[in-house]
């Protein structure tokens, strides 16, 4: 698996070789820094940490910064990518040119928060009438039972907290890459919001 961490910008719209306007996402890929590699051996699989984005190293406490290799500065941004697919060394940068053979890529962030709401927005309930009398405009209904066993079961749709949660969208099609502003333009939408950070990685279900 190829994969980096990289921050998403926003959404523009660019056109196709035949003229078709494609919205697409716009993420920008600063290089990674290989932090540390993991081995069968030492470690039971193979990995790669990739860091990115320096702190300054008074502001990282000494467990934090203990993992980072001489010549390396901590990182705000750590990922470990399990079997990677390119031959790397601690200290190295790694940037856009691991997407050179890919076509389509999953993207993992952590999605807007919209704070508390009803079950019509939160799961899509259509509510009663929005006619005068009805009494019963975006209220749950029912969720329990008046008899036995008499409480609410589990999973049951309700009122509550909605987004702030890790979500992926797999096989994005990747729509073009420019080398020199360093951004990576893949079809369609992707979750969080402006400036997140992201992880960026070969799609696990296509890979052509």
């Amino acid at each position: 698996m190829t994969g980096l961490i990289a921050k998403k910008i926003g959404m523009t719209q660019v056109f196709d070789e035949s003229g078709d306007l494609i919205p697409v996402t716009v993420i920008r890929v600063e290089p990674n820094t290989v932090v540390s590699l993991k081995n069968e051996e030492k470690n039971g699989y193979n990995a790669v940490v990739l860091g990115l984005d320096d702190i300054k190293a008074e502001r990282a406490t000494k467990p934090y910064a203990g993992q980072f290799p001489e010549g390396v500065s901590p990182k705000r941004h750590l990922k470990e990518f399990r079997d990677f697919d390119k031959e790397v060394s601690v200290g190295d940068q790694i940037g856009l040119e691991v997407f050179d053979d890919i076509r389509f890529v999953d993207v993992t962030a952590t999605s807007k928060g919209k704070g508390f709401q009803g079950v019509m927005k939160r799961w899509g309930f259509h509510g009663g009438r929005a006619t005068h009398g009805s009494k019963f405009h975006r209220e749950p209904g029912g969720t329990g039972q008046n008899t036995y066993p008499g409480r609410t079961f589990k999973n049951r749709k309700m009122p509550g907290r909605m987004g702030r949660e890790r979500v992926t969208v797999q096989n994005l099609r990747i729509q073009k890459v420019d080398p020199e502003l360093k951004v990576v333009m893949v079809r369609g939408a992707v979750p969080g919001h402006k400036d997140c950070t992201l992880i960026i990685k070969s799609a696990v279900k296509k890979e052509f």
